[in-house]
């Protein structure tokens, strides 16, 4: 019952309870319950609004992988602070084989992105950076895969 709510939800979290709760066969209340536990042990970590990249002016997406000689405790606070500041990375992931750091950069042209690589580069000492712009979107998704809960 909870993956069918869940299911729900990251389709469209703007249903109703009541519309959930008929869609998955239960009464208001029950489903209710079931939503506010679901938020209780964070299983649903947050409701949001998805915007539209290219009508608020980022369409252009960048993946830049990082690579870097340094791997101290301070190097990598002082680099994570720099990337937190950047509100166009909106992916920031450390990664297993040959880059050190895997970003996606939102931005509504290449000379917006040269803005952002050059704060990247500017708050910490990196030993490479390789960006490539994204030419289609072929998949976009924010539901997880709920087959294996």
């Amino acid at each position: 019952m909870d993956v069918k709510i869940l299911d729900l939800l990251q389709n469209d979290a703007e249903l109703s309870v009541g519309e959930i709760a008929s869609r998955v066969g239960l009464s208001s209340t029950p489903c209710w319950r079931r939503i506010q536990r679901l938020k209780d042990e964070k299983v649903i970590t947050r409701q949001v609004a998805l915007l539209d990249p290219h009508k608020v002016q980022v369409g252009v997406t960048v993946f830049v992988s990082v690579r870097t000689s340094t791997h101290t405790q301070e190097w990598f606070e002082r680099f994570r602070a720099t990337v937190q500041a950047i509100p166009e990375v909106m992916e920031f992931y450390r990664m297993s084989g040959d880059v050190d750091y895997l970003l996606r950069v939102v931005v509504p042209d290449i000379a917006a992105y040269d803005k952002v690589y050059k704060r990247l580069t500017d708050g910490t000492q990196l030993h490479d950076v390789s960006s490539s712009f994204a030419m289609e979107e072929l998949k976009l998704t924010t539901a997880l895969p709920l087959g294996y809960v």
